[in-house]
């Protein structure tokens, strides 16, 4: 309890008594007008001391934030820090005060005095939690924490801060020693548990995510189980929220990312290339051996002539060193269209400014299938923005299915309505 202060009483309640007396109130009546005005001198005082203050602490914060490079004064300065501040000395003397105002109410004094052990703490736990945040908003900024969950530091953080001050407020509402509490929640702890179990599971599983750099804030992840598919935006304690490319918002619990299964894209954006991956299908029954004077029409495509000369040249002496010319393609080595067609793709991939070439490229043979022969392109582009990725993609196969007609060689397609027709037309004409 505070110490009363006589003289101070004399001179402030003093002057409040003798002013009310004149008017003429008579007790209990006059003790109850001299502790009111009291009350609301003491609170204009503070509230004028606290105005004074802020204005000074502002001021000067502003100062030092136009003088110093960090961001981390002008963070405080958005978090009104100096506001907070501004208001522990008039909170210190309203607490003195206690005994000018309310010694005539000796039984009130402990419970003003434990209102404001409550804005204390109150205001404590303000101040703290706004120099974390005003820490976090500045690593922010540092490459180095920028794609750390600083989120869910602040959160357990926040959360211990906030259990302190829940067993200082406990102790002194109830005048029993935080111990009793601690006892208390010890017997609680099995419900306790229960209740916190998303945030004890997110905060491992936010120190998983950190310590092994399995997700930071922008990288491109994909879960189906949960809808997701695009930009890791914010990673809380609990959630992890992820802007979708349709521009809608997925939030994944924290530790779905340690149990569930995802897929996260950033190895192929450090890597600089983008993978394709697609077939296109020959119809099996248009492959064949190509004829002499097909090859010659060939030797005009000038990625081709080279190949074709070395490859014509190579086949001729393999087939002459064993009596082969002349004799039926089956029994000698003889080119066919699709292999001609798979090394001008090749060639064409090779060639192309949009392709990486320090990646995987090839043009292969998938297993047959009742949708003909699969040939499959596979390449890294140079670039792994989606517009341009979908641009290059666009112009390789646009040229492949246009050139096919070359190469003597039909791709599969399901019959569409003028094919349908068409042989419609063929069996009246029979």
């Amino acid at each position: 309890m505070v110490a009363p202060l006589p003289a101070y009483e004399t001179t402030f309640k003093g002057p409040v008594t003798d002013l009310l007396a004149r008017t003429g109130l008579d007790e209990p009546y006059l003790s109850m007008a001299v502790l009111g005005v009291s009350v609301l001198l003491l609170f204009m005082v503070l509230g004028l001391l606290a105005k004074a203050l802020n204005r000074v602490l502002n001021n000067a914060a502003r100062r030092l934030a136009g003088n110093t490079e960090t961001r981390f004064d002008d963070h405080l300065l958005d978090l009104k820090v100096p506001r907070y501040v501004a208001r522990v000395i008039p909170l210190m003397i309203g607490y003195r005060s206690i005994p000018l105002v309310f010694g005539d109410l000796p039984s009130w004094m402990p419970i003003v005095e434990k209102a404001f052990m409550i804005f204390f703490i109150v205001l404590f736990v303000r101040i703290i939690r706004a120099f974390m945040l005003a820490v976090r908003d500045t690593l922010v900024d540092v490459p180095a924490y920028e794609d750390k969950p600083l989120n869910s530091y602040v959160q357990v953080a926040s959360l211990v801060m906030y259990l302190i001050a829940a067993i200082l407020l406990f102790s002194l509402l109830t005048g029993r020693s935080a111990l009793t509490f601690l006892t208390a929640m010890g017997a609680a702890s099995a419900v306790l548990l229960l209740v916190f179990k998303d945030s004890i599971l997110g905060f491992v599983a936010s120190i998983q995510i950190s310590t092994n750099d399995m997700v930071r804030l922008g990288d491109w992840i994909t879960m189906p189980k949960y809808g997701a598919d695009g930009n890791v935006t914010e990673i809380n304690l609990t959630t992890v929220k992820i802007e979708n490319f349709d521009k809608t918002i997925t939030t994944v619990p924290t530790y779905a990312l340690i149990s569930d299964s995802f897929q996260n894209w950033r190895g192929m954006m450090d890597s600089g290339g983008r993978r394709i991956k697609r077939s296109i299908l020959l119809k099996a029954n248009s492959i064949r051996f190509l004829e002499p004077d097909e090859i010659d029409a060939l030797r005009e495509i000038r990625l081709l002539r080279p190949y074709l000369d070395e490859r014509t040249a190579e086949i001729a002496v393999h087939n002459k060193e064993r009596g082969l010319e002349g004799t039926t393609p089956v029994n000698g080595r003889r080119l066919t269209n699709a292999g001609v067609y798979c090394k001008y793709v090749d060639l064409y991939l090779a060639q192309h400014p949009s392709i990486s070439q320090s990646m995987t490229r090839m043009v292969r043979h998938q297993p047959p299938s009742e949708m003909g022969l699969p040939l499959e392109i596979y390449c890294f582009t140079n670039t792994t923005e989606w517009v341009a990725y979908e641009g290059i993609m666009a112009d390789i196969f646009d040229h492949l299915l246009a050139v096919h007609r070359y190469f003597h060689i039909v791709l599969f397609e399901r019959p569409g309505a003028d094919d349908m027709r068409s042989m419609v037309t063929a069996e009246k004409s029979r």
